[in-house]
């Protein structure tokens, strides 16, 4: 496992780590085994809980690395969430807020994580600035100027399309991109901006062993 940040073009990227697990196929197995229902959150698809093991196997084999790389020395890592996700939403019916980056929390000692589990070409996660702000990352003294802007620019002439964020646009810049390789984790903080990479060709896919399956884990 070594550390990578994604290729900014200035300012400070957002850190990240990522590695993956021998036994990744089992997974796949294990997640199409599992029934799926919609979440009460922004995530574009289905999910399924993940086994205590996966919780454990994480923490065991890389807490020491994520404390000592995002500099979390005396934290107590512990999950908060972690499920199998399939993102099925066709892009016409994708709702504002997840036609743009987001965040996962204010708190910029929390962790948010993806295992990729999918083999095709389907797209990994990409970083963002948003251009108003200026802001790569989201905290508690900025929330309230962040999402006031955001609900304007909601109403306004740049409002996102219907359509899965994946680049540029009037409203955000792209300032790195990790590609969606399959049994990669991708490891960072909550509150950067970020979202999921996919292209105008994508084709929602409710087949665990052929969509767009991920592991995603939220750690506090």
């Amino acid at each position: 496992m070594r550390a990578v940040a994604p290729e900014c073009n200035g300012g400070q990227c957002p850190p990240s780590r990522r590695s993956g697990l021998h036994n990744a196929d089992e997974l796949i197995e294990l997640a199409a085994s599992k029934i799926y229902s919609d979440v009460a959150t922004y995530f574009p698809g289905v999910r399924a809980k993940a086994p205590l093991t996966y919780h454990q196997f994480v923490l065991e084999q890389f807490r020491s690395l994520f404390v000592e790389f995002f500099g979390l020395t005396g934290k107590t890592l512990r999950f908060t969430d972690c499920h199998f996700s399939l993102v099925t939403t066709p892009p016409e019916r994708l709702e504002h807020l997840q036609r743009i980056p987001h965040i996962d929390s204010l708190i910029g000692t929390e962790l948010a994580f993806v295992h990729y589990l999918f083999k095709k070409e389907l797209g990994g996660t990409a970083f963002y600035r948003h251009r108003n702000t200026g802001f790569e990352f989201v905290d508690k003294a900025r929330g309230k100027r962040y999402f006031d802007q955001v609900a304007l620019e909601n109403n306004g002439p740049d409002k996102a399309p219907s359509a899965y964020i994946n680049g540029d646009t009037p409203l955000y810049e792209q300032i790195g991109q990790q590609e969606g390789v399959f049994n990669r984790m991708l490891v960072y903080r909550r509150n950067t901006l970020h979202s999921a990479s996919i292209g105008s060709d994508f084709v929602p896919d409710a087949n665990p062993r052929t969509g767009r399956l991920s592991i995603n884990g939220f750690l506090a």
